[in-house]
């Protein structure tokens, strides 16, 4: 079965390997793409129809019906911030549809946090050769498709 993958948050999708910290440029947690978002407060939504299996003020997981996991990181060590400038829409256990309003964030104060505001998105334990029409450049909106993960 193969899973489209909806873009969580606008901005500029860039490669993986862009991505300043070795956990996601290594692909040490599963393969995919990043956005570079745009430096306004704005929502990042379910990239995935699923269940939220993980939720955390700077992340999230879906879980898709179909067993597949899609994270979004919102910013690169953003877990030091302690949840600050966050605003959670769901809980977890929750079913959401692909679209759905996550988290309220401002990536211009993360950056001003010292942070970087590069949003990993990532299809959890994939292997490489399972995603296709990565989208690794280009700008990109709220619900663009950015990799599509066949099983």
């Amino acid at each position: 079965m193969s899973l489209s993958v909806q873009c969580p948050v606008k901005g500029r999708a860039i490669p993986m390997s862009e991505v300043p910290d070795p956990v996601f440029s290594e692909a040490m947690v599963g393969p995919g793409i990043a956005v570079d978002p745009e430096r306004a407060e704005a929502d990042a939504v379910a990239p995935v129809d699923g269940t939220v299996v993980t939720l955390h003020p700077h992340a999230f997981v879906v879980l898709a019906p179909s067993g597949q996991a899609v994270l979004v990181h919102l910013g690169i060590d953003t877990v030091k911030l302690k949840g600050a400038g966050f605003t959670l829409h769901v809980v977890k256990g929750e079913t959401v549809r692909a679209g759905q309003r996550m988290i309220t964030w401002n990536p211009a104060e993360v950056e001003r946090q010292g942070y970087s505001p590069v949003c990993p998105i990532v299809a959890v334990e994939a292997k490489p050769d399972q995603l296709a029409a990565l989208r690794e450049s280009d700008a990109v909106e709220l619900g663009d498709p950015v990799f599509t993960w066949g099983s």
